[in-house]
């Protein structure tokens, strides 16, 4: 293994942390951020040195159908060699932003190598979005390239930019096959040499994108460098305790940035096997069946997931698995101490954004105190700010020091919008917008948010983009959208609605409410529950969600359906 300057450095810090998995205090108190110089590019210096003549399976698929693939480290290196030769024919460059709109396929793992290879910014998508949400990325982000199925591409028809379009080959089933008219295919890239692609690429460079959701305002644009995010992983790699060897699988979506934290840099940091599981409806069973076949060692999972595992009584521990992981929100203690009963194993949770890696975390080692997201990870300076008086207090934001020096694991800021990435990074911290509690040990427990987003079976629903979509209709006049507590989904959308004068608040409105937010919004940020209501207000206009958001946890510890409200399932021709 033939490794660069900045790799080798980069190795080293790996391995430190690897040595020192089971003892969390030296990792904490010893690590130091590597130095991987002024020219590093993970894709290139990292991944084809470790891939080069490699030939252990880098990335397994298995389908819905129960077929699968295997691709090894070689492959993928070569692959994406190829793939940003042909972009580079194409017109892309450094600096360029290329929009993925890929599930879970080879072609999305081989297209983030290639992008970052060129020197190019990944701009990873949601396939659930519609064509609304695709205009306003292409225009913010400038898109100069969209890789996509040709079902997805079809969504770009009205969609304006000077970008250039790839399509991936179709799916057996998809409802299109053909790609549109003026795209090329990646097929066309298997002609290219598979020799490494010469860039001049810098360390401060950006390598990734993210769309964030917005309570206020249009979602902003995270920005992160080839260090930020590749080495900035290091701390997720820690976390979820994934070693050489291992086959390690995630539940995540493509398209957010849990996807790249533990799918992409977190297990190649240690050149483990990324196992997906593609479903089209999540089956408890056939997951724990397939996590016994494959012999998965650490497995990350939304508490959705793990609330549905508990639901099957699904008490046999798959028989290589080390290292269970949970993110996305807290998980109840009630779950993992039943976890813990049949499987032996504790679950540990973490916490971070998409404007970091993971920050906080129980990481292997650690005693785990039950419902708290642990303490910070290795060479992470935390500091819980009174958000009145500014200074440190035992519960506050959840902020990150920046007063003497700038965390390596930190994005550069947010596109476009020096206000925000001012206001984030105001007073020598960096304000992340939650609220957690510290105790004497340094644990910390998370309270909330200081917005107002919410998590819906590991999606984050933004309520500005959810009352934007609903104000459209005619018969609304004003709206304010919460999470409605549930079991399985941890919330569902629900909409506090003010009717337009003259409008009757009747089952007729409900339902033309409810299908336009079908047609409106992509699945996951759906209504599924409508209230119409006098929205509680601050004495200068804004509408309070907080009274909101109480109501339904009431109801929900009540057992109790609000009576004024409609839902989804009144109305069985919905669907249709």
């Amino acid at each position: 293994m033939t490794l660069t300057h900045g790799a080798e450095a980069f190795r080293r810090a790996r391995d430190f942390l690897l040595e020192n998995g089971a003892d969390s205090a030296a990792a904490r108190s010893d690590f130091e951020w590597p130095d991987v110089g002024d020219h590093f590019v993970w894709a290139r210096d990292w991944f084809d040195g470790i891939a080069d003549g490699n030939h252990e399976v880098a990335l397994w698929i298995v389908e819905d159908d129960g077929s699968e693939a295997k691709y090894t480290f070689d492959d993928l290196r070569r692959r994406s060699n190829r793939l940003a030769h042909r972009l580079r024919a194409l017109g892309v460059t450094r600096g360029d932003v290329v929009m993925l709109m890929l599930p879970n396929r080879v072609e999305l793992w081989v297209a983030m190598l290639a992008v970052m290879k060129l020197g190019a910014v990944v701009l990873p998508t949601s396939v659930v979005l519609g064509d609304g949400e695709l205009q306003d990325r292409v225009d913010r982000a400038d898109v100069r390239c969209v890789i996509a199925e040709p079902v997805d591409a079809a969504k770009f028809a009205d969609v304006t930019g000077r970008y250039i379009g790839l399509t991936v080959p179709a799916t057996t089933n998809a409802a299109i096959t053909e790609s549109p008219a003026g795209w090329t295919s990646v097929v066309d890239a298997e002609v290219e040499p598979d020799t490494p692609v010469e860039a001049d690429v810098r360390t401060s460079d950006p390598a990734l994108i993210y769309f964030t959701s917005g309570t206020t305002s249009k979602p902003k644009i995270v920005e992160h460098s080839n260090a930020s995010y590749p080495v900035g992983h290091l701390t997720t790699m820690y976390w979820i305790g994934v070693r050489p060897g291992d086959t390690h699988l995630v539940i995540s979506s493509p398209g957010w940035g849990k996807h790249a934290w533990s799918a992409f840099f977190a297990p190649w940091h240690v050149g483990a096997t990324v196992f997906v599981l593609n479903y089209a409806k999540f089956d408890a069973d056939r997951l724990v069946h397939e996590l016994e076949r494959a012999q998965v060692a650490s497995f990350c999972a939304p508490p959705t997931v793990w609330r549905m595992l508990i639901q099957h009584h699904l008490t046999e521990r798959p028989s290589a698995l080390r290292e269970v992981i949970s993110a996305g929100e807290p998980l109840n203690p009630e779950v993992i101490a039943r976890i813990r009963e049949w499987w032996g194993l504790e679950i540990r949770d973490g916490y971070g954004q998409t404007e970091t890696t993971a920050l906080i975390a129980n990481a292997p080692g650690d005693a785990v105190t039950p419902g708290a997201m642990g303490r910070p990870l290795p060479g992470v300076d935390v500091v819980i700010v009174d958000p009145l008086t500014g200074e440190p207090a035992a519960e506050g934001e959840i902020c990150l020091d920046l007063r003497t020096s700038w965390p390596l694991n930190l994005m550069t800021g947010y596109v476009k919008n020096p206000a925000s990435t001012a206001r984030a990074f105001r007073d020598g911290y960096f304000h992340t917008g939650d609220v957690a509690t510290v105790d004497e040990d340094g644990c910390l427990t998370f309270v909330g948010r200081t917005d107002d987003i919410f998590k819906s079976s590991d999606f984050k629903v933004s309520p500005f983009e959810v009352e934007s979509a609903l104000v459209e209709h005619a018969f609304v006049a004003e709206a304010a959208v919460v999470g409605a507590p549930d079991e399985t989904r941890l919330n569902i959308t629900k909409a506090y609605v003010a009717l337009a004068a003259g409008v009757e608040a009747d089952a007729a409105t409900a339902e033309a409410v409810l299908r336009h937010a079908r047609t409106a919004l992509p699945p996951y940020m759906r209504v599924r529950r409508i209230e119409f209501f006098e929205l509680p207000k601050t004495a200068s206009g804004k509408i309070r969600r907080v009274e909101l958001r109480q109501r339904e946890v009431d109801a929900a510890g009540a057992g109790e359906r609000i009576a004024t409200e409609w839902r989804e399932e009144d109305f069985p021709d919905l669907k249709r």
